[in-house]
């Protein structure tokens, strides 16, 4: 959780929100997205100068994370996936998909997603 990560990975994520921008998002104090970071229901990085703690803009929808996120996250960190190797694969163009995985999670396509991450956890 919350760990610092590499340039390339970051370059990955088009976009990134700050923890207090999610809370105002969702109408929730900002303790409970600091909770979900904990409870790893969300992917939290440090990053940037101050190293502060941001989430990808990709996964926060107005009323809360993408849908199927957070089941997906699980079954990633199960198989043993750190925080970096879940940005690189979530954000990875995968032409089979096509896009990448959080793309289809986007569009509404997480069959897909959460068929590929269940095999790679076998």
């Amino acid at each position: 959780m919350s760990s610092e990560i590499d340039p390339k990975t970051d370059a990955l994520v088009p976009a990134w929100l700050y923890l207090p921008d999610i809370s105002e998002r969702w109408g929730v104090q900002v303790t409970e997205i600091r909770n979900m970071v904990k409870a790893n229901t969300l992917l939290a990085v440090r990053r940037g100068p101050n190293k502060s703690l941001q989430v990808p803009a990709a996964f926060i929808e107005d009323d809360g994370p993408v849908k199927h996120l957070i089941g997906l996250l699980t079954v990633l960190r199960d198989s043993g996936f750190s925080d970096e190797e879940i940005l690189v694969w979530m954000f990875t163009e995968d032409p089979s998909l096509p896009g990448s995985p959080i793309q289809a999670l986007q569009e509404n396509r997480a069959t897909e997603v959460k068929r590929r991450a269940q095999a790679m956890a076998l």
